[in-house]
């Protein structure tokens, strides 16, 4: 379980890189969260120049469980891609250890899953040294290259396993996500399982079992300035004076928390639509996924 008396699956809001959007989704009554280490480590030439931040500080105050992931996707295959050598590759796992240390976060934190660059035996080395040099909980990510062996290795070794929604629908092979899911608690009742990338409400529900997964859809209304409500409610036609009085003194609240002393309507807006967006979808997840207290 990764709260106590768990008893179905917590939906973790993912995107919480800034204090900005981190403030944001408490304001909304979330209670699990998301963010990736990669901005605090990627342009870091040493281990001694790693950004320090109390951000991983005050999610642990205001979450009940929150996930650090290690921001590999990102770095091999996302808009900033790069070097994906052996050398390079353990540098980075050093980097990870580096900020939890630095930056005080005692959480959960995703390992340096890098079995399609480097190999199933090269993420154990990864996976080994990470558990040996830090006291945080480990997720292991199982990838289609690890195979059934592979599989059963980590459901042995673990006691919290990641799957990976995204890569399972690219593959052609969503369905299997649920044969993975059964497989895997079957074999090994007390284990915590996370599912990367998921809030399909279908699967919530037939996956409810799980204990935890991931999603950025609460940004959909800032990415693409629309919110997804029952149907998509373009942002600009909101009653703008209406949904910020909804939110007003939540929005003043967290603003001086960062110490803003002047609040534009602009800022207004974008905070109170992401709340309203927030409470939506918390609602959505415990209509198919049960309970997110």
């Amino acid at each position: 379980m990764i709260v106590p008396d768990q008893k179905n699956i917590k939906v973790h809001f993912a995107g919480l890189e800034t204090l900005h959007h981190l403030l944001i989704v408490d304001a909304a009554d979330i209670n699990y969260c998301l963010f990736t280490v990669y901005p605090y480590i990627r342009k870091k030439n040493k281990l001694e120049d790693i950004q320090q931040s109390d951000m991983p500080i005050i999610a642990q105050e205001k979450f009940r469980h929150c996930i650090m992931d290690s921001g590999l996707f990102t770095l091999m295959f996302g808009s900033e891609k790069g070097e994906k050598s052996e050398s390079f590759l353990s540098f980075w796992t050093d980097k990870i250890l580096k900020f939890m240390e630095v930056s005080n976060y005692t959480g959960t934190y995703v390992e340096v899953d890098c079995q399609k660059v480097l190999g199933v035996e090269q993420a154990w080395k990864y996976r080994q040294y990470m558990k040996e040099n830090s006291k945080n909980r480990q997720i292991n990510v199982f990838h289609f290259e690890d195979g059934q062996k592979g599989l059963d290795r980590l459901i042995e070794y673990s006691d919290y396993i990641a799957l990976s929604i995204p890569e399972l629908r690219l593959l052609k092979k969503k369905d299997y996500t649920y044969r993975l899911a059964n497989y895997i608690k079957n074999k090994k009742p007390e284990i915590d399982i996370h599912l990367l990338g998921c809030t399909e409400y279908k699967m919530l529900k037939q996956l409810s079992f799980c204990s935890s997964s991931d999603s950025t859809s609460w940004l959909a209304c800032q990415i693409y300035g629309q919110l997804s409500l029952d149907t998509k409610r373009p942002t600009k036609n909101l009653d703008k004076v209406k949904i910020i009085n909804r939110y007003k003194e939540k929005i003043e609240s967290f603003t001086k928390y960062r110490g803003v002393n002047k609040i534009t309507d602009t800022t207004y807006f974008y905070a109170a639509s992401s709340i309203l967006q927030c409470e939506y979808l918390k609602n959505k997840y415990e209509r198919f996924g049960g309970d997110q207290n």
